[in-house]
Parts: structure tokens; sequence; C-alpha cells
């Protein structure tokens, strides 16, 4: 073999770094809150980091008749859609951050795509 051998210690100190800037991402997505609202704002879910919902806010003027339950469903549900796809956004940009700050070899940049 030709060249230098690769130096393991440093090679498993620089992955065990890695694991640990992981660990605290992921740490800090799970504590993130994100607001997902529908209907202009008549309803609005927080969801947090682990996609669960925290706290529901419905506009009262969506609570005065009985046959308006089928539209509050559906804004409920696209509120938390709304969050959950927040939440996959600021996913993919802390590990996109992370993956730059560990200066890792072209092409790991585009994690999670």
């Amino acid at each position: 073999m030709t060249g230098q051998q690769p130096d393991f210690s440093k090679l498993m100190e620089q992955a065990k770094q890695m694991q640990d800037k992981m660990k605290s991402v992921q740490e800090r997505i799970t504590s993130l809150e994100v607001l997902g609202e529908a209907g202009g704002g008549l309803v609005k879910i927080t969801l947090n980091g682990a996609h669960q919902a925290k706290r529901v806010e419905i506009s009262p003027t969506l609570l005065g008749e009985e046959d308006d339950a089928d539209m509050l469903e559906d804004l409920v549900a696209a509120a938390i859609n709304d969050a959950s796809q927040k939440i996959e956004a600021m996913t993919k940009d802390e590990m996109v951050k992370m993956a730059k700050d560990m200066q890792l070899p072209e092409g790991f940049e585009g994690m999670g795509e």
C-alpha cells in the first residue's frame, strides 16, 4: 500500500463528535413548537418537534352551528398538517446546518433528500 494510513483514532473522535452533534440537533428539534393555521387563522394548532399537538385554538365564530362540525374537523386537520409540514422543513434545515458545521465531504450536505 502506498500513501498514509488513516488515523483511526481521529476518525473515531470525529464520529463521536458527529454523534453528539446529531443528538443535540434532535433534542433541539423535539423542543421546538410550531403553529399551524387553517381557515385564515380560525383554527390554530401548536405541535412540538415530535409532531405532538400541544395546543388547539378554535375561533368562537366557528362554534355556533351544529352543521359547522364537518368544516371544523377539516380545518383542524388542515392546521395539523400545516404545522407538521413546517416541522419537516425545520428538521431538514437543521440537518443541512449540522452537515455544513461538520464539514462533511461534498454530496453529504443534502441529508434527508
